[in-house]
C-alpha cells in the first residue's frame, strides 16, 4: 500500500467540476432568459464563412467528455500527476469561457465573443502543451480522460475562433462583400496552419478531428453559393485529417 501519493488540491478539484457544470448548463439556462441565441448571433455576420448547423452537434460529445473529465479528476483513486496539474487550471479557464461566450453572444457583445473564444482556445492548447511531456508517465485511463476531452474542446474552439472572428468583422462591415471571398480563404488557410502546427507538436489526433469535422461542415454550407470556398474547406479538412492521423501514430507520441 502506498501512503506517499500526493493529494489533489481540493480547491482546484472543485473548480474543475464547477467549470464543467457551468459550461454544460449555460446553454439551457440562458435559453430561458430570452437573450439573443448563439444561432442568431452567428447569423448576423455569416456571409463570409459559415458551417452547416449540424456541425454544432459536436457540443454534445464535448460536453459529455468535459463532464466525464471533471468527475474523473475528483475520484479518490484518480492519481495526482504532473499532467493533471498542468491541465487543471487551464481547463477551468477554457470551460468557463464556453459559458461566458454564450453570455456575450446573447448580449450581442461582439468584441467580447472574440476575446473569450480565442482566450479559451489558447488556454486549452496551453494546458495540452504543458501536459503532453508527461504522457508517458500516465496510465490509459489518465491519458484518455485528460487528452480526449481537452483535445476535442481545443480543436473545436480553434475553428470556431476563426469563424467567430470573420463573423464579427463581417457584422461590423470591415469585411465587405468584395472582400468576403479572400477573407474566407484566408480564414480556412489560417485554421489549417494553426491546427497542423498544434496537432504536430501534440502528437495527438484528438485535437485535429474537430477541426476536420468543422471544415467539412463549411464545405456543406458553402457548396451551393461559394464553391471555391467549399472545395478549399474540404481540401483543408482532408489535409487536417491526414496530418492528425499521422501525428497520432505511436512513433510520433511524446
Amino acid at each position: 500500500m502506498t501512503f506517499d501519493r500526493p493529494e489533489k488540491p481540493p480547491l482546484r478539484t472543485l473548480a474543475v467540476l464547477i467549470a464543467a457544470i457551468v459550461a454544460v448548463a449555460a446553454a439551457p439556462v440562458l435559453s430561458l432568459t430570452g437573450t439573443l441565441t448563439a444561432e442568431a448571433f452567428a447569423s448576423s455576420g455569416d456571409e463570409t464563412l459559415r458551417a452547416a448547423p449540424y456541425a454544432f452537434s459536436i457540443w454534445g460529445l464535448i460536453y459529455l467528455a468535459l463532464f466525464s473529465y471533471a468527475v474523473w479528476q475528483m475520484l479518490r483513486q484518480t492519481p495526482e500527476t504532473p499532467a493533471l496539474r498542468a491541465m487543471a487550471w487551464p481547463s477551468v479557464v477554457a470551460m468557463s469561457g464556453c459559458a461566458l461566450w454564450l453570455l456575450a453572444a446573447g448580449l450581442d457583445m461582439k468584441a467580447a465573443t472574440v476575446i473569450i473564444i480565442v482566450g479559451s482556445a489558447a488556454a486549452a492548447i496551453h494546458g495540452l502543451f504543458k501536459a503532453i511531456p508527461h504522457i508517458k508517465d500516465l496510465g490509459r485511463a489518465s491519458s484518455f480522460f485528460i487528452f480526449w476531452p481537452m483535445g476535442l474542446l481545443a480543436g473545436w474552439l480553434t475553428i470556431a475562433s476563426a469563424i467567430n472572428i470573420l463573423t464579427v468583422l463581417t457584422a461590423w462591415g470591415v469585411i465587405t462583400p468584395a472582400l468576403a471571398l479572400p477573407a474566407a480563404l484566408i480564414g480556412i488557410a489560417a485554421v489549417l496552419a494553426v491546427g497542423s502546427a498544434v496537432v504536430w507538436r501534440l502528437g495527438r489526433m484528438t485535437y485535429g478531428l474537430p477541426i476536420a469535422w468543422g471544415l467539412v461542415a463549411v464545405f456543406v454550407a458553402e457548396l451551393a453559393g461559394k464553391p471555391l470556398v467549399a472545395w478549399a474547406a474540404l481540401l483543408a479538412a482532408l489535409a487536417m485529417l491526414a496530418i492528425s492521423v499521422y501525428a497520432g501514430l505511436p512513433r510520433k507520441r511524446r
